[in-house]
C-alpha cells in the first residue's frame, strides 16, 4: 500500500476480518457491518478457494489482503494488525465472518475500550445468549485453557478463545504476535499478561452453525489440541521471563 492510499485510508477505528472459504457468510457479515461501522474494514482472505476472493474483489468498501495460500489464523490477523497500524487506526475489533459473530456489538466493543486495553467477548458470562449447541470437547478444552490463564494472570476470564475482540492501538503495539495458527491467542494472552495490559470481557452470544469445522489433521483430536495450545502458552510466558 503507497503512503499516499494510507493517507486517503488514515481512520480512528479498523476492523479486521480473517476469511477462509466463507463465500456463504461473508457479504451478509460485511453488510451488517457496515449498518454499525463507517471506520475502515480490513478482510484477510487467507487463500480461500470457494468464491470468498470474487465476492471480495466485487466490493469498494473494504481494504481486502490475499494471502496466496492458507497461512493460518493467526498470520491472518496479524497482517491485519500490521494494516491497521499503518493507517494510524487507533481502536482495533476483531471478528470472525463466519455467521457467528454478531456485528451490532462493535460500537460497544470500541466503547468499552475506554476502560481497558484489550475487550474480549465471552460466550460464557450469565448474560450471554446461546444459539446452538457447543460441541463439548471444544467446550472442555476452552475450560481448561481459560483455568490455566487465569491460574497466571488472576484476570478471571471466562472465555480464552473468542475471537470477537477490541483493542486500542497502544496495546496492539505492545504485543509481538507471531503464532501462525489457531494458537495465537494463548499467545497473545501470555503477551498482554507481561505487558501488563487491562482486558476486560462483555457478552456476545454463544452461537455453533457447524460442530464439524476442522483446526487441520494434527489439531482435530481434542487432547492433540490441548497439549499443542498449553505449549504455546507455557513457551510465550519462558520467552518473556527469558527476555
Amino acid at each position: 500500500m503507497s503512503e499516499h492510499q494510507i493517507a486517503v485510508l488514515a481512520e480512528r477505528d479498523a476492523v479486521v476480518l480473517p476469511v477462509y472459504n466463507e463465500a456463504a457468510t461473508v457479504g451478509a457479515v460485511l453488510e451488517a457491518v457496515r449498518d454499525v461501522f463507517d471506520g475502515v474494514v480490513i478482510v484477510i482472505d487467507d487463500g480461500s478457494a470457494d468464491g470468498t476472493t470474487e465476492i471480495l474483489g466485487s466490493r469498494r468498501d473494504i481494504v481486502s489482503v490475499c494471502h496466496p495460500e492458507n497461512q493460518g489464523y493467526g498470520r491472518s490477523l496479524s497482517d491485519g494488525f500490521d494494516m491497521a497500524r499503518a493507517i494510524g487506526a487507533e481502536r482495533v475489533v476483531t471478528m470472525d465472518c463466519d455467521g457467528q459473530h454478531e456485528p451490532a456489538h462493535i460500537p460497544a466493543f470500541l466503547e468499552a475500550l475506554c476502560e481497558a486495553d484489550i475487550v474480549s467477548g465471552s460466550r460464557y458470562l450469565a448474560d450471554s445468549e446461546r444459539i446452538g449447541r457447543a460441541p463439548k470437547s471444544r467446550q472442555a478444552v476452552n475450560e481448561r485453557v481459560t483455568a490455566e490463564i487465569n491460574a497466571v494472570t488472576g484476570w478471571g476470564i471466562t472465555d480464552a478463545f473468542c475471537g470477537f475482540k477490541a483493542y486500542t492501538g497502544d496495546a496492539l503495539s505492545r504485543v509481538h504476535l507471531e503464532v501462525p495458527g489457531y494458537a495465537m491467542p494463548l499467545e497473545l494472552w501470555a503477551r498482554a499478561w507481561q505487558a501488563g495490559l487491562r482486558v476486560r470481557e462483555l457478552p456476545v452470544e454463544r452461537i455453533y452453525f457447524d460442530g464439524d469445522r476442522s483446526f487441520g489433521e494434527d489439531l482435530d483430536d481434542p487432547e492433540r489440541r490441548l497439549a499443542y495450545y498449553l505449549r504455546v502458552w507455557t513457551q510465550t510466558l519462558e520467552e518473556g521471563r527469558d527476555g
